[in-house]
């Protein structure tokens, strides 16, 4: 006799269609050297948190996806912990993580060491922007979610140029975490924004050229890459490569 207190499934086993891959896709660049794709910005979209952000990112896939989608939350400033030690300056704390169904490939609930890495680094570029002198004894916590990752990642494993992309995965958590703690209300010496420049070959093997928002699938390689986060305001920047 069946369970009537559960929802038993279809009798017949299905299987998923899986469809082959698109050869329309782009395998050049359109964009001009200095062209940057169209990006998505808004704030307060977490009521819960003290400032939010979300960062939308165009793809420049043929398939229509909708491209990387990042979300920001900042917690605090709030008082220490009484165990914690003594700080005469704000004590910043970040966390980047994939979401489980940001990729094709499954993530981990636990941060490997890319997602790691890539804490530590936009600590590295939000800790130069902010007034931390005017939060003694205070904590604030910057938490990044990676709600979707670009589909040109893909294309970049299988380059085996993996580490190129993820600085395009890098300069998107710079600015929406800034963003986000623009709409916290903690002072700031400016708003850093986040870009990558890479130099790759020439039309025709020529001498190399420099682009701007470089994109793997795009580009049949890449010579060097780095990600800049720029202050606008005071012309200073920092390089990660």
């Amino acid at each position: 006799m069946a369970d009537r207190r559960r929802i038993n499934g279809p009798g017949g086993v299905t299987i998923p269609p899986v469809y082959e891959a698109d050869e329309s896709s782009i395998t050049s660049r359109t964009r001009p050297p200095n062209g940057v794709r169209a990006q998505y910005l808004r704030t307060g979209v977490t009521a819960s948190a003290s400032g939010s952000a979300y960062l939308e990112i165009e793809s420049q896939d043929a398939s229509g996806s909708k491209g990387m989608k990042l979300t920001c939350t900042v917690h605090g400033p709030r008082s220490l912990p009484r165990s914690a030690p003594f700080s005469p300056h704000m004590v910043l704390s970040t966390h980047v993580k994939y979401a489980p169904f940001a990729t094709r490939q499954r993530r981990g609930y636990l941060r490997d060491a890319s997602e790691r890495d890539l804490s530590s680094h936009l600590e590295a570029a939000l800790r130069g922007a902010l007034i931390a002198d005017r939060w003694p004894k205070s904590g604030v916590d910057v938490i990044v979610t990676i709600i979707e990752g670009d589909q040109a990642r893909q294309v970049a494993v299988e380059q085996g140029s993996e580490e190129w992309d993820m600085m395009n995965v890098l300069s998107g958590c710079i600015t929406v975490a800034a963003a986000a703690l623009a709409d916290a209300g903690i002072d700031c010496v400016d708003t850093v924004s986040g870009g990558v420049a890479a130099l790759v070959p020439g039309q025709d093997d020529n001498d190399p050229v420099l682009v701007l928002d470089p994109v793997p699938s795009e580009h049949k390689e890449i010579l060097a890459a780095c990600c800049v986060a720029y202050l606008p305001a005071r012309t200073r920047s920092q390089t990660y490569g």
